[in-house]
């Protein structure tokens, strides 16, 4: 498989306040294969959310190089869908209105937007659902309406972050199930930006470990259990195992980030 997305000698500095200049990301080197799913874990403050928007280009003034199918760019990309964990959906617009909303912005007729719209909708198993409005959906479903919308325009790389942080740990891991079947089904790139290590490992081909600010690459994990995988792998012994060493790579780093936050409280420095 060739590469989709690499990520090269990417770093990030910005202005903490008061003088201070804050080393988000240093020298972050990845490369993404067409079709992968790769989680991203680390520490709150290690760098997990800049890097993610810079992939997306939703920031800037940054070094490094960001290649797409090997060519460098910069700014928006259409190649590149984004959901992020805070609420998304447009509370007039119904849930096919909520989908169909970017086709209708790039100019694409009512009778074809709303058959494309239609299509992700199933895909993403909210059909019967079309016209709710997001008040009367779960949170669950809301999230799915907000993963149709970003598949609308069929980017080649979803860039996910913490997309299902703030639901209950059950409907999480189906809606991982769901994102599974999503992506077999249109070879999607998938970047995924996660505070639980169960979540990495099971939706994850690998999973990329970041150090507590600045974020360097501590160690990538492959994830050598088969597919089609299920929320039940979470049963098998091996599961247990990577859990276990990934959380060995990420204990010392997050103590790192909790001395961090102490020191700054006592300093009176903003963490």
């Amino acid at each position: 498989m060739t590469a989709t997305l690499e990520v090269i000698g990417l770093s990030k500095t910005y202005d903490g306040g008061a003088g201070q200049q804050v080393v988000a990301l240093d020298g972050v080197t990845l490369s993404v294969k067409e079709g992968e799913f790769v989680s991203i874990v680390g520490p709150s403050g290690c760098g997990k959310t800049t890097l993610l928007n810079i992939i997306g280009g939703l920031t800037d003034d940054y070094d490094g190089k960001v290649l797409v199918e090997g060519k460098a760019v910069n700014g928006a990309r259409r190649g590149i869908g984004m959901v992020f964990q805070e609420e998304s959906t447009f509370p007039w617009r119904t849930t096919l209105d909520n989908v169909a909303f970017p086709l209708e912005v790039g100019g694409m007729g009512r009778a074809e937007r709303e058959d494309k719209a239609r299509h992700f909708v199933r895909l993403v198993g909210l059909e019967g659902f079309e016209h709710h409005y997001p008040a009367s959906l779960s949170g669950g479903m809301r999230q799915r309406t907000a993963v149709a919308r970003a598949l609308a325009y069929e980017p080649r790389i979803m860039l996910l972050d913490e997309p299902f942080g703030a639901l209950d740990e059950q409907t999480r891991m189906l809606l991982g199930d769901k994102l599974l079947e999503i992506r077999d089904k249109l070879n999607q790139t998938m970047l995924l930006i996660t505070h639980s290590i169960t979540e990495a490992v099971q939706l994850s081909d690998r999973v990329v470990v970041l150090t507590f600010r600045p974020g360097r690459i501590k160690r990538i994990v492959d994830i050598d259990l088969p597919r089609p995988r299920t929320s039940e792998a979470i049963a098998a012994p091996e599961f247990g195992r990577y859990v276990g060493m990934i959380w060995n790579d990420l204990r010392e780093e997050a103590a790192r980030g909790m001395q961090d936050s102490e020191q700054g409280v006592r300093s009176g420095r903003k963490p």
